[in-house]
């Protein structure tokens, strides 16, 4: 997996490696019951919270100096780590104040719920330790970030509650490992193989990124405490308005199914131009926030394990899959234009978006099964090289460009039937950890890049009123 240029690992080099942080309390996963749903969409949540207390660490920088345009090489992450005796990170999981028996309890309840695979008959039935962090992440955010809808600081209760329930969650991570065989030279100049333990090379990449976009993003949201806009829940006229008249408030350019978001309004003179130059700023660090945690998210999947399930519900061809008439297009030019080939489409909702990459999808895969039949250990990459030129590697590279196009066109599409099935039979805690962490992170910096541009649409529009009259 390769590590993102743009991202730097967060290091403390004033810890030492011998030292070992010590908890007074065992760590607790949170998990919700989700029986067998597996919608991962951003949606679907149930209050949980952690009980643990968590020092001043998390205490961020400005978010100006943390710009995601000019990340510095050291900094203070607010999961900050320390180092292991494994020479991996390490959480700092010291309490600011004893429990009380009520946060026991529920440290006590939400350890059991990861026990028991979110199963509460105890017997044996409940989903895999994977899919249940996942969920308690996916849960987690929609609990906190759920009903947040303005650009306006994270309370603080639930700031606080975010930060030390991901601490506890992540903290998992410390102890998924891998042997290296470094090469050792002794002092008669021979060579000899030693085998040493590390943190994982997929955990050890990602999840320092993913952190330090977590600050990030809260730093986005704590940037917005006194602003010059406001938000009108039905935003019929601006009542605030400085002039004192009322207007009708111009509604963002929003599609009908977002209906219950609230309005912003303005000043009838509009923003200042400090005012509008910030916005700016910060929709450009959301952005690039998101297409960095989109990049991990993609990375993740492309990882997982494709389960037989999958497999066996395909159909029979590639052809099968797509329809004649993409089909015919794939084969009958050899120079392959996939936005000209989406225009034809005439796609008009993101249920049908859905739908074509679902076939897409599907369709790269046969041509991939296919091409690979004689090199069935060899990668993908290593596949094209050895059989360039084929068929079904020609069909399959256009089909992968096809998918990135249209999921270029619709940024808000759900997760495909591949994505969602890996997901769900996904063993692996640490590719879990990262595929939810990142997952969440690019739905709330999606979300503040499009809070930003409603402000910024309401504030040209009132421009524009006052130029008119």
């Amino acid at each position: 997996m390769k590590k993102l240029d743009d991202l730097e690992e967060i290091s403390d080099p004033g810890l030492e490696s011998s030292s070992m942080s010590s908890m007074d309390q065992s760590p607790t996963v949170n998990s919700t019951p989700s029986g067998n749903s597996f919608t991962y969409c951003r949606t679907n949540s149930e209050t949980s919270a952690f009980s643990e207390q968590l020092t001043d660490d998390f205490t961020s920088s400005s978010s100006d100096r943390n710009s995601p345009v000019c990340w510095p090489a050291t900094g203070r992450s607010p999961y900050r780590p320390t180092l292991s005796r494994f020479g991996g990170i390490r959480h700092n999981h010291k309490l600011d104040q004893t429990p009380t028996d009520l946060e026991l309890e529920m440290m006590k309840e939400r350890f059991s719920k990861l026990l028991l695979g979110e199963d509460m008959s105890g017997s044996g039935k409940g989903v895999s330790t994977a899919v249940t962090i996942s969920n308690a992440i996916t849960n987690l955010y929609v609990s906190m970030f759920g009903q947040h809808q303005r650009l306006e600081p994270l309370y603080h209760d639930k700031k606080m509650m975010w930060k030390r329930e991901m601490t506890c969650l992540l903290s998992v991570c410390d102890y998924i490992m891998e042997f290296v065989p470094p090469m050792k030279t002794l002092e008669n100049g021979a060579s000899m193989e030693k085998m040493n333990i590390r943190l994982r090379s997929d955990i050890d990449i990602n999840l320092p990124a993913l952190i330090k976009l977590d600050a990030l993003l809260l730093e986005i949201l704590e940037s917005f405490q006194e602003t010059e806009f406001w938000y009108d829940e039905h935003g019929s006229m601006s009542g605030k308005s400085l002039s004192g008249s009322f207007r009708k408030v111009p509604q963002p350019q929003r599609k009908e199914e977002k209906w219950w978001l609230p309005v912003p309004c303005v000043a009838s003179g509009g923003l200042s131009e400090t005012a509008r130059k910030h916005l700016r700023q910060k929709r450009d660090s959301a952005n690039q926030i998101h297409k960095a945690a989109m990049a991990i998210n993609s990375n993740v999947l492309s990882d997982m394990e494709i389960p037989r399930t999958y497999t066996a519900s395909l159909p029979k061809s590639g052809r099968a899959s797509v329809g004649d008439t993409i089909y015919r297009y794939m084969t009958s030019t050899t120079k392959f234009y996939p936005n000209h080939l989406l225009d034809s489409l005439n796609i008009t909702s993101e249920h049908e978006a859905l739908e074509l990459a679902d076939r897409v999808e599907a369709a790269m895969f046969i041509w991939r099964q296919k091409a690979s039949l004689n090199y069935p250990k060899l990668s993908w990459d290593k596949i094209k090289e050895h059989v360039e030129g084929d068929k079904n590697v020609i069909l399959a590279e256009k089909a992968s460009v096809l998918l990135f196009s249209l999921k270029q066109r619709f940024p808000e599409l759900a997760q495909t039937t591949l994505d969602t099935s890996k997901i769900q039979y996904n063993k692996d805690v640490g590719q879990a950890i990262l595929e939810s962490y990142s997952r969440v992170l690019e739905g709330l910096a999606f979300n503040i890049v499009g809070w930003i541009e409603d402000v910024l649409f309401v504030d040209k529009s009132m421009r524009n009123q006052e130029e008119e009259c």
